[in-house]
């Protein structure tokens, strides 16, 4: 039986146990350290799994000096498009606010430094890194690892052995995310019987509205966003490119992965959109590494929902870190299995909200991870048109 068909057939045994249990403190009091243990393992990995993921993601495309004009134009765009995608996202689920109305209990706004937004980038960069560590400091461990990483990419030759080290610290923390997954239905079914337990079936009211909200950000993304930057920025048409790349976008949806989409999506750009293979072989694998626009959108506008849903009022200044680390954490989250589960975990631990209410939007994870990995690659091949425009090729 596949993961996904286990995390599925968790959250029905969690919510028969829930619905059993509603009532009865006493059971519920006996599952909830199943849940409770699952969460401790994400939070025990999440900066380890930064670090490694970040260092090897940047080692991975190569000698930061030799990426040269190409690759300056092509980071500054999918950044700019990723974090256009997570503040479409935040500007929505202020406005819907799916997750008012179902309260998991009052919460405290998290104890961040939010005086301006200068002290927000101040406290990127760490004083001790080992520090930020300790702390648990997000931001911080993502700045310091993306300088390491472009470090060793120039002192590759001299600094083998770290570099080594880090590509078998990476495999090493790969196989210990795999372990973990493992535990996921038990963890899940846990997490969802503790929640319907406490709260009855109303707990999944709100998910509708968060649905909705979801994939109206990422249709405004996918539909308006991307197409008038291909437009304006690249000069070409994107129903035409839509129609170059549709047996991509479709494949995208339908495995729920960039990476193994990355074949098709370089052939529909090269035979039929008429990309050079010198700018599609760089900017589409780059792309499925670090351009997850979907994914952005998907966690910031799931971090604020289960803020509303535990009651807890995110500042604007929260908003901002949810802005950074949601961008900076797609940037890894290719690398990584289950990416949505451990990014978000990420995101939700950089503005101290409960890990908890991961198990509410796993529900109904699969049917958006599956939306959102095709706005990703639709994304990588506007992405690819327009970088192929700026240097002056003819598209078909």
């Amino acid at each position: 039986m596949k993961l996904t068909t286990q995390i599925m057939v968790g959250i029905g045994l969690g919510l028969l146990v829930g619905l059993v249990l509603h009532g009865y403190p006493v059971g519920i009091s006996y599952v909830e350290p199943i849940g409770e243990i699952f969460i401790r393992l994400l939070k025990m990995i999440i900066i380890p799994l930064i670090m490694a993921t970040m260092v090897t993601g940047v080692l991975s495309i190569g000698d930061a000096r030799k990426l040269g004009r190409i690759g300056l134009k092509t980071f500054l765009y999918y950044l700019v498009t990723t974090v256009l995608a997570v503040v479409v996202g935040l500007v929505l689920v202020n406005i819907i606010r799916p997750g008012v109305g179902l309260e998991l209990g009052a919460g405290q706004a998290p104890d961040l430094p939010e005086q301006s937004i200068k002290s927000i980038f101040m406290d990127i960069v760490p004083k001790n890194i080992f520090g930020a560590m300790a702390e648990g400091k997000v931001l911080p461990v993502i700045f310091f690892s993306l300088l390491l990483g472009s470090a060793l990419t120039m002192v590759r030759e001299r600094a083998s052995g770290v570099v080594v080290f880090f590509e078998g610290f990476n495999a090493v923390m790969m196989k210990l995310t795999d372990w973990i997954m493992r535990l996921a239905p038990f963890g899940v079914f846990a997490l969802i019987a503790v929640l319907v337990g406490e709260t009855g079936i109303e707990a999944f009211g709100s998910l509708a509205k968060y649905i909705i909200t979801v994939l109206v950000g990422l249709g405004i993304h996918a539909l308006i966003t991307l197409p008038l930057l291909l437009w304006l920025v690249g000069g070409y048409s994107p129903l035409r490119l839509f129609r170059h790349v549709s047996a991509a976008v479709a494949t995208a949806f339908s495995t729920a992965s960039s990476a193994a989409t990355l074949p098709i999506t370089m052939e529909c750009l090269e035979e039929k959109a008429g990309v050079s293979n010198r700018t599609a072989s760089f900017v589409l694998p780059l792309g499925a590494t670090v351009n997850m626009d979907g994914t952005a959108l998907y966690e910031a506008v799931a971090a604020l929902f289960i803020a509303q849903v535990y009651n807890i009022e995110l500042t604007f200044m929260h908003q901002v870190i949810i802005v950074l680390t949601a961008t900076l954490a797609s940037i890894g989250a290719a690398a990584i299995p289950s990416a949505g589960l451990f990014t978000m975990a990420i995101v939700l631990n950089a503005v101290g909200l409960p890990l908890e209410g991961i198990g509410l939007i796993l529900a109904v994870d699969r049917v958006l991870d599956m939306c959102r990995t095709a706005v990703n690659v639709w994304g990588d091949s506007c992405g690819t048109a327009v970088i192929a425009r700026l240097e002056g090729e003819v598209l078909r």
